[in-house]
């Protein structure tokens, strides 16, 4: 196979996406059924809830954070990003740790720890490079999220080696809040922009004040918790950030939104965002789990948000009209959304049922990418319709 003009490896949405897809259904198939089965976890040291959570953050997310910056970063500098050969590198890299990983004390976990973070590091230096090329500095705070995700991976790994006891939940969260932190700045970006232009409507504002307000807010919220979780002051945080996020929200709503499935699902995934901050600012005065807040920004947020611009790239970069997208489109954007209410409002309304709530939630969750698989892998394997590269 010529891995050079091979179509999968022409832009890095292509293999990126794929391979999230498919290792967010074999991740959450093998987690949850082993847990439900009661089955021992092949990992070794690394607990099967611990597993679970970094490979969903840093495992299935940052494989589309790969794929959409390896493609948007081509955009925005005009720098061609890795193809070929080095972008089948990059995602051999992560692959190998996803291996590595799972099998657990049959190798040194300094490996996988190893293969992860470089890949975290090579992924910093593809999308920065271009940046820097052009002197693009406005994404600067995009390339410092990336840098940040790259700690977060290094804490989680210094907690789980024993290096640094507190590193584990530390790189965790630090993971979950910088995944927001791009949702938050990629979604006051463009979904103004994309409702402007499927509903025809007017300019679609956004406000200042509140970008640099939440901003700060969401800074000090991601250091306070880290170290004091679910604290008096978290909780206060919590409640200005799902008031400020909530008014831009409400600002956005247009007649007609929830009409179009391609606006909808990202309407809900930053929807989500609002109420995982309203659920963890109820974390300490109602004592709620935690948990809930973590899935409403995880499944629900990231979730929804990571899928819905997996399609939308999809589309447009192999020459598809995103405005008329496939069928299966709101079905598995449905299935999602639906997960999300699952695992997020059925547990707090009847926690007895926890455990067949979140085992429900996980089966809409593989539904969702199992429909992704079946109707865009053609898609994302084969050449552009309009035979541009890309």
């Amino acid at each position: 196979m010529n891995w050079k003009n091979s179509a999968v490896l022409g832009l890095g949405f292509r293999p990126f996406f794929a391979v999230a897809a498919l290792f967010s259904i074999l991740a959450t198939a093998g987690w949850v059924g082993g847990w439900l089965l009661g089955r021992e976890w092949p990992g070794g040291s690394m607990a099967a809830m611990t597993w679970h959570a970094h490979e969903m953050i840093f495992g299935y997310a940052m494989a589309v954070v790969a794929g959409f910056l390896l493609t948007a970063t081509r955009n925005w500098t005009g720098v061609q990003t890795l193809r070929g050969v080095p972008l089948l590198l990059l995602v051999c890299c992560w692959l190998v740790a996803r291996v590595l990983l799972v099998l657990g004390d049959s190798v040194p976990l300094l490996w996988a720890a190893g293969a992860d973070c470089l890949f975290n590091t090579l992924l910093l230096a593809a999308v920065a490079c271009p940046v820097i090329r052009v002197r693009q500095y406005r994404q600067i705070g995009i390339l410092s999220k990336v840098a940040l995700l790259l700690l977060a991976n290094l804490l989680f790994y210094a907690g789980v080696l024993d290096l640094f006891p507190q590193g584990t939940r530390a790189g965790l969260y630090t993971g979950v809040y910088m995944l927001m932190a791009l949702i938050l700045v990629m979604a006051r970006r463009v979904l103004p922009f994309f409702i402007e232009k499927s509903l025809g409507v007017a300019a679609v504002q956004n406000r200042a004040w509140l970008d640099v307000t939440s901003l700060v807010l969401f800074l000090v919220f991601w250091i306070v918790d880290v170290w004091r979780p679910d604290s008096a002051p978290v909780a206060v945080l919590a409640i200005l950030l799902c008031l400020l996020h909530g008014v831009r929200l409400a600002g956005w709503y247009r007649p007609g939104l929830m009409r179009v499935p391609m606006l909808w699902v990202l309407f809900l995934a930053y929807a989500a965002l609002v109420l995982g901050f309203a659920l963890k600012a109820a974390v300490l005065p109602f004592g709620l789990s935690p948990m809930l807040a973590v899935h409403a920004f995880t499944y629900g947020g990231i979730g929804l948000f990571t899928l819905g611009m997996m399609v939308r790239v999809t589309l447009g970069h192999t020459g598809r009209n995103i405005q008329e997208p496939p069928a299966t489109v709101a079905v598995m954007f449905a299935l999602l959304a639906i997960g999300a209410l699952v695992r997020v409002l059925l547990p707090l309304l009847d926690p007895v049922r926890h455990t067949l709530w979140i085992a429900f939630a996980e089966c809409f969750w593989i539904l969702s990418f199992g429909i992704f698989l079946a109707s865009f892998l053609p898609m994302l394997l084969q050449p552009r319709v309009d035979g541009l590269p890309g």
